[in-house]
């Protein structure tokens, strides 16, 4: 990253273990503090959370904190241009921080859904200017809808997902390893400054993990899943929308092949809530304990196990995605219609275990 790829190597793993510490240290010491900030009420806590219990939502205080920290780190380093001008760079920086606010507001004021539509489409706007979109039919204003509804989109499954001990973290994590193993894997470039920012969330994340492991201590609360959904929907932006064929073509599916794959289970998550509330003629966007997470609960496994499952199928997407990106295997029609095969194979099956979840809960209650 500033010397060579040994150098640069030895920098970000050295980058991670601190991160990780001062997570570490920043949660527990937040533990140590805070006593009601973003608790809410248990009414609302029993509508949305998994857990019964009122614990405090400050997980996202060390994810910003440390973010922060990359970008001072970022700034020190040897570079060919400042960092102010780095206008990629500075976009996701602003964005994040917008969406650490608006998560911020949200949990200690609870607001109004309209504010925070309108705060998750500034987040977007900002990304936009920032020339920080999805390409996909070079038409701009297509292409800027798309981009607004990938981040809206993915800032609010992040938020929906977060309803169980470990899950959101642990998905997160693995979205990011897959992020900077694209980036090593396709481009080789140790000059990616990108690359400081998400060790740095990496470790802010692995860090947290240890407080908001089942049974867990904190939750990161709204604040932590709209700053990471911004996050991740800018990171996805830039090293995964950008694989077409011919630049000219007004839409090719294997754009949304990577995408698909990297982010699979929030996808699977977002699509089945949305349309089994939706059929009930509920919002989708209440908070409800009717997630895949629940159902795999009612289904038999055990809060942990839920989450072994489901990362270890993001963390199977990273390898598929690799061995596309590098030409492992050639990457035509067959194997872009192969990959859609297999996220509606797994969409599929976690709709029948689903249902099945459906019928143990409701017997259960019975």
């Amino acid at each position: 990253m500033f010397f060579d790829l040994k150098y640069s190597v030895l920098f970000l793993a050295t980058f991670f273990v601190v991160s990780i510490l001062f997570s570490f240290l920043i949660n527990w010491l937040f533990l140590k503090v805070s006593f009601n900030l973003g608790t809410r009420n248990n009414t609302e806590l029993q509508q949305e959370r998994w857990s019964a219990n009122v614990k405090p939502a400050i997980g996202g205080f060390s994810f910003f904190i440390v973010f922060l920290i990359s970008i001072s780190v970022i700034g020190v380093l040897p570079r060919e241009n400042p960092l102010f001008l780095d206008k990629h760079l500075m976009g996701i920086m602003a964005a994040s921080s917008l969406g650490f606010i608006l998560g911020l507001a949200d949990d200690a004021y609870n607001t109004n859904p309209l504010v925070k539509f309108i705060g998750q489409l500034s987040c977007a706007f900002i990304l936009i200017l920032s020339d920080v979109y999805i390409r996909v039919t070079g038409q701009p204003a297509l292409d800027f809808a798309i981009t607004v509804f990938w981040v809206i989109g993915l800032m609010n499954s992040i938020n929906m997902l977060d309803n169980m001990d470990g899950i959101t973290t642990s998905i997160s994590a693995s979205i990011i390893i897959g992020l900077i193993a694209v980036i090593f894997a396709k481009e080789m470039n140790q000059n990616n400054f990108n690359l400081v920012m998400m060790v740095g969330v990496l470790g802010a994340l692995v860090g947290f993990l240890f407080f908001n492991w089942h049974p867990s201590k904190m939750f990161m609360g709204d604040t932590g899943s709209q700053f990471l959904g911004v996050f991740l929907a800018a990171c996805g932006i830039e090293y995964l929308w950008q694989y077409k064929d011919n630049p000219n073509d007004i839409l090719e599916f294997k754009q949304f092949v990577i995408p698909m794959l990297m982010f699979i289970v929030p996808l699977i998550d977002t699509i089945t809530v949305t349309f089994r509330r939706l059929l009930r003629k509920q919002s989708p966007f209440v908070g409800g304990k009717d997630h895949i997470t629940h159902m795999l609960y009612y289904f038999g496994l055990r809060e942990r196990g839920v989450v072994y499952t489901l990362v270890a199928i993001s963390l199977l997407s990273i390898p598929l995605c690799l061995a596309l990106l590098t030409g492992l295997v050639r990457w035509d029609w067959v194997m872009t219609l192969a990959a859609f095969v297999y996220f509606g194979t797994a969409f599929i099956i976690f709709q029948v275990v689903y249902n099945q979840g459906v019928k143990k809960r409701d017997a259960a209650k019975s």
